[in-house]
């Protein structure tokens, strides 16, 4: 039987909602497939788990003791929100290694060449990775609440709180995925988000506030888009921000400007992921 053949074969996409019922059923085994390779490797979430909790333990109680926060306030309800912001950047490794491994084994070819929806595997790769964010995120909370920290805000404003970690949470897995797409092995991602999101995450209010840093570092912090998500998580959960006088306009504005900052990644990642993509698989 030849190609020809065998492709006529199979069954054909069934049209109307029926088409979108075979991708959300695609999309979920595919999804159900990511969540079984953690439970087989669950050191896979180390990055999102374990990491966050020891930056914590460690900031908390090894420096928090010598660190001020201006204008008063507790230093610990200051550091949730920068480590908060930390995970998630760091996030993106997570999605990125898992796309550069199954595009370097061949598995998303051998996927393309079964009567499944073409645009399953994406989705079903994103709602893997965003359930992954939201156990970091849950984790973040518990070890936030041991060490002392705590929501001062009313539910409105913490409900947009969670609203923007998640917005952020997804604009770092459409990075590692845009990155998973265009590294040729998950050793490169790995070096590549490490290289940009280490700098960036220490470069900001992330754990000391911005007033401190010197003359050239603290106008790159103040700018910094970690920054902004750092001090916009603060400013929602009502905990100390300490802003210093005449900061730039994303601090003086951080809640405006971190969604602004999303909005702006994702505008320009998300169509080049799925431009490289489909160059990847297709062909």
């Amino acid at each position: 039987m030849n190609a020809n053949a065998i492709t006529a074969s199979l069954p054909k996409a069934p049209a109307g909602p029926g088409r979108i019922r075979w991708l959300a059923a695609d999309a979920w085994v595919l999804a159900k497939r990511q969540f079984a390779h953690i439970r087989q490797i669950p050191e896979k979430l180390f990055d999102v788990t374990l990491q966050p909790v020891m930056f914590v333990l460690l900031f908390a109680y090894v420096f928090g003791g010598v660190i001020a926060v201006p204008g008063g306030g507790d230093y610990h309800e200051y550091l949730i929100g920068g480590i908060i912001v930390q995970t998630l950047a760091f996030g993106m490794m997570g999605p990125g290694v898992s796309l550069a491994t199954d595009l370097g084994e061949g598995i998303i070819d051998r996927f393309s060449s079964l009567p499944m929806s073409r645009p399953a595997y994406l989705i079903g790769h994103l709602t893997a990775e965003f359930s992954a964010t939201l156990l970091a995120i849950a984790i973040m909370v518990v070890s936030g609440l041991v060490v002392g920290w705590g929501v001062s805000s009313s539910p409105l404003e913490a409900l947009a709180g969670f609203g923007l970690i998640f917005l952020i949470g997804i604009t770092s897995i459409m990075l590692g995925t845009m990155v998973g797409v265009i590294a040729r092995s998950p050793d490169a991602v790995q070096g590549i988000a490490f290289v940009a999101v280490f700098p960036l995450t220490f470069v900001a209010n992330t754990f000391v506030p911005v007033g401190g840093l010197p003359d050239g570092l603290r106008q790159v912090a103040e700018y910094n888009p970690i920054s902004a998500w750092a001090a916009a998580i603060r400013t929602l959960f009502g905990n100390p921000t300490a802003i210093p006088d005449g900061a730039a306009w994303p601090l003086e504005h951080p809640v405006v400007a971190s969604v602004a900052w999303c909005a702006a990644i994702l505008a320009l990642v998300t169509p080049l992921a799925l431009r490289a993509y489909r160059r990847r698989t297709t062909g």
